[in-house]
């Protein structure tokens, strides 16, 4: 179970698209789909962020693995893809020496689901594997925000603490600056060569690893290409004769006419989150991605004509009455309603690709999900905002000996081997014969592989963003050229790619745009209410915020 399917939301939130991104790249497990102060912070200050000559600085080398070439390689910020057969005689190694030396590491990470005994055939298999003693201290990932804190609030920290970027509002990032160790000594430069897994994750994760001026965390890179994908019911739109819209308005006209509710049958479900990248709306999963300089002006994305749009569009859908009535209830899970066929048009993260098809595989034959291409409001080409480059973070404790923190380098040298190679596989799948067999070229977990090889060591550290389905290689495929095609019209915002701490005074200003967002689309609440609470943000301390990553700026640069 995904964390997203955890949640009684109709539409992705903000929380739960992040977690059902990280958890669906990160891990395979459970049959999930493989797959983001001003001046320089040398002197370690909590506010701010570290760019330019001081970031490369930090940055380890980065070297291409050529261990296994992939059938799709990445472009435009795409996903590498893979969509051929597995043969486990050809898979290759990248790990030839084992690396550890027998500490004993312990650590804590959020868990979806039920967690495995810890003596395990997949962790004592993994541990024997990396040459180390790692014990999971797992924690519920719905209730994870709660836990962290009081674990870092405490002086009795594990040796190392997994971290998704959706945890880090707060006090967290001070405590991140403040607790964890600089892994700089250890991996900038040529000295990551040591651990060549680790040295193919890009650049770009690894600049958004730099906490308070030093590099501290261990990242699963992410596609900069949006994550979310407006899907459709291809096989309905095939029969019926639907054509994809190509504008919104065009949207909306095919919406009135898909909707049928005497027939149990509406158009789609929430589209909020697609609708922001139709109108072009800066991201708002992260806030250093809401910001960007326009004019040479500091503009935050809730002020933007394209945010009222977008929606003000939304809204329209629901008045139109083509969104089904459990989302404007919020009730239920879209996923469900789409599969059903009571919607046939809804958002959610790109992994919903594969995973509607495999959910289905066996029990409707015709059933076919597929992605329709975002374009602009004016019905021309769209303009999307890149996502950050990493989404979760493993940290080392600070008061870890050399002997530990190489240990779990060496741990991470594992987990982060590319798919086609022996490590990947036992990372991923588990044992060959305990927890998954191969026919056909296609692997399948087990029960025991359900139940054991999921959520541990896919969150220490992972490759660069792949895609690979042996049992579905058609929809890799699409799912990899729909993300290079959007990904000619993905933009990097002025920040992007910079790991910022913003002053904790501001840290929970926006917090209550999501709700107000969903109220208003919803028709509960009027356009005229979020301009009302866009110019209360701004009194109350929206403008001084803007002051401040102007500041940024003016000291910083830009990462671009």
């Amino acid at each position: 179970m995904t964390p997203n399917a955890a949640s009684a939301s109709s539409g992705p939130s903000r929380r739960s698209f992040l977690a059902s991104t990280a958890v669906a790249t990160a891990a395979v497990a459970g049959g999930m789909p493989l797959l983001a102060a001003c001046g320089g912070s040398d002197s370690g200050s909590k506010d701010g962020t570290t760019s330019g000559k001081s970031a490369k600085k930090l940055l380890p080398a980065y070297v291409a693995s050529n261990v296994v070439s992939p059938d799709i390689p990445s472009k435009n910020g795409s996903a590498m893809g893979f969509t051929g057969k597995l043969d486990l005689a050809d898979l290759k190694s990248s790990v030839p020496k084992k690396l550890g030396k027998g500490s004993r590491i312990k650590i804590m990470s959020p868990f979806w689901g039920t967690p495995p005994k810890g003596d395990n055939a997949y962790y004592t298999t993994m541990n024997d594997l990396i040459g180390v003693d790692i014990a999971w201290q797992n924690q519920d990932g719905n209730t994870y925000d709660e836990k962290l804190g009081a674990v870092l609030a405490s002086s009795d920290l594990p040796d190392v603490v997994v971290i998704p970027s959706w945890n880090m509002g707060g006090k967290i990032p001070s405590a991140i600056i403040s607790k964890f160790a600089d892994l700089g000594p250890y991996l900038s430069g040529d000295a990551i060569k040591k651990y060549p897994n680790l040295a193919a994750i890009p650049s770009g994760a690894w600049q958004y690893s730099i906490f308070g001026g030093k590099l501290r965390g261990l990242p699963q890179p992410a596609p900069s290409v949006p994550g979310i994908v407006p899907f459709y019911r291809k096989d309905v739109f095939d029969k019926e004769g639907y054509e994809l819209p190509k504008s919104p308005d065009e949207f909306l006209a095919l919406a009135k006419e898909i909707t049928r509710p005497k027939a149990k049958v509406w158009a789609c479900d929430d589209m909020k989150w697609s609708a922001f990248g139709f109108f072009g709306v800066l991201s708002g999963s992260e806030k250093p991605l809401g910001w960007n300089l326009v004019d040479g002006k500091m503009v935050y994305r809730v002020e933007t004509e394209e945010y009222l749009e977008a929606l003000e569009w939304v809204r329209k859908l629901y008045a139109a009455g083509v969104v089904h009535p459990d989302a404007k209830a919020v009730q239920g899970q879209a996923g469900d309603r789409f599969t059903a066929g009571q919607v046939l048009m809804y958002n959610q993260n790109i992994s919903d690709w594969w995973g509607k098809m495999a959910e289905q595989a066996g029990q409707k034959t015709d059933f076919r999900i597929s992605g329709m291409d975002i374009f602009g409001a004016d019905g021309g080409d769209p303009t999307l905002w890149a996502g950050s480059p990493a989404g979760i973070f493993a940290f080392v404790n600070k008061k870890a000996s050399k002997a530990v923190v190489e240990d779990v380098l060496a741990a991470a040298n594992v987990t982060a081997a590319p798919y086609g190679t022996k490590e990947y596989m036992l990372t991923n799948y588990g044992v060959e014969g305990t927890h998954y067999t191969v026919k056909d070229g296609v692997p399948t977990k087990n029960d025991k592989g359900n139940q054991e090889v999921v959520n541990a060591y896919v969150m220490l550290a992972s490759p660069a963003p792949t895609i690979a389905h042996p049992d579905l290689p058609d929809i890799a495929k699409e799912q990899v050229e729909w993300q290079q095609r959007m990904g000619a019209f993905t933009k990097k915002s002025t920040f992007w790619g910079m790991q910022i701490t913003e002053p904790a005074r501001y840290t929970n200003l926006s917090n209550d745009f999501e709700q107000l967002e969903d109220d208003t689309v919803r028709g509960r609440k009027k356009i005229s209410d979020v301009q009302q609470a866009v110019s209360d943000w701004k009194r109350q301390g929206g403008d001084k915020l803007r002051d401040w990553y102007q500041k940024l700026h003016d000291t910083n640069g830009s990462a671009q």
